[in-house]
């Protein structure tokens, strides 16, 4: 469904466009989501772990950044991710303004379980376009995030 507003060329073209892309991400969001929510996680808990496992310990506000949440969301969300043993927090030693965030052993285990169960859906969602395709949605994608 596009935009029904009555602008210009360039408004109803730019808002159609965006339409689109919110609502093809959301439907790829929610198809893939199956996994995550199988093993108790919210998308923002999937993804701190996610990020934690491969990139190793971080900082709050270097988990927010990395997200593109607010550092309050992610506070919420690693205390839900604390509760569950899944994550630890300790202060920086270099700066006590710092929580420094590290996946346990549980949440290697539960992240590593599932990983490859998502990975899997969302080569499947992305078979409906060719290589090329996904490169090219890839690069208009970086180009759009980068924007700002």
């Amino acid at each position: 469904m596009g935009t029904k507003y009555q602008g210009t060329d360039e408004e109803v073209l730019a808002l159609d466009t965006y339409i689109k892309v919110t609502r093809a991400a959301e439907s790829i969001m929610s198809r893939t989501a199956a996994v995550t929510t199988q093993a108790n996680l919210t998308t923002s808990q999937f993804a701190i772990l996610e990020a934690l496992y491969h990139l190793g310990t971080l900082s709050q506000v270097e988990l927010a950044q990395k997200l593109l949440k607010s550092t309050g969301n992610i506070t919420i969300v690693i205390q839900n991710l604390e509760k569950r043993d899944l994550v630890c927090r300790q202060r920086s030693t270099d700066d006590q303004r710092y929580m420094r965030v590290s996946i346990t052993e549980a949440g290697r285990a539960l992240i590593a379980g599932i990983l490859p169960a998502h990975v899997q859906g969302i080569v499947d969602e992305m078979g409906v376009l060719t290589a090329d395709e996904q490169r090219t949605l890839a690069a208009l994608c970086r180009k759009l995030g980068l924007r700002g």
